[in-house]
């Protein structure tokens, strides 16, 4: 049997399996709720909002057409994960492409795990001048490994489990940012 098959399958086989652990519907209000709350703090303020690819662009895509005041629209993209499960070191594979010297900076991301990337993001976004920079994060994972006692995101969708998290901008091994809803790997 072709490899590419069986691997298509055991990626089917991780959706199938897997535990529910937010419908779509409570994905929907986690988002509307950021919304709200980020339109409250930056509706006045001029924000570049920054898309972290890749799992920033599923939040960022649904996020945006909820705010309903200016802002400008980038990305970066920066990764401890690529397609692995587990995290290494951050690789930049492109840094924001627009002056954010003096701005007010909405970084936008899936996920914050552990919080090194997101950590690193800020650091670089301050060192290049930007005046304030907020987080938005879908999911807070609930443990007690955060790069720094008590990251929290400025604004966050869900606290959800310590567990393999997919869907709605995560993945797994690179597939299932797509799946409605938050999925968690069976067993993991």
């Amino acid at each position: 049997m072709n490899p590419d098959i069986i691997r298509l399958n055991d990626i089917r086989r991780i959706r199938d399996e897997a535990d529910c652990l937010a419908d779509a519907p409570m994905v929907d209000a986690a988002i509307d709720r950021m919304a709200s709350n980020i339109a409250a703090r930056l509706s006045n303020a001029d924000p570049l909002v920054l898309a972290v690819m890749n799992g920033g662009i599923v939040l960022t895509g649904r996020l945006l057409p909820r705010l309903d005041f200016p802002l400008e629209l980038s990305w970066l993209h920066a990764t401890r994960y690529g397609h692995d499960c587990e995290g290494g070191k951050i690789d930049w594979h492109a840094s924001p492409n627009v002056n954010v010297q003096s701005r007010t900076v909405l970084i936008v991301d899936d996920i914050l795990d552990v919080g090194h990337t997101l950590l690193a993001v800020i650091e670089r976004l301050r060192e290049q001048g930007a005046e304030e920079v907020l987080t938005a994060v879908l999911v807070d994972k609930r443990h007690d490994r955060k790069a720094r006692p008590g990251l929290k995101a400025d604004f966050t969708g869900l606290e959800l489990p310590d567990r393999f998290l997919f869907g709605s901008g995560m993945d797994y091994r690179g597939y299932w940012r797509n799946a409605a809803g938050i999925h968690a790997v069976k067993g993991l």
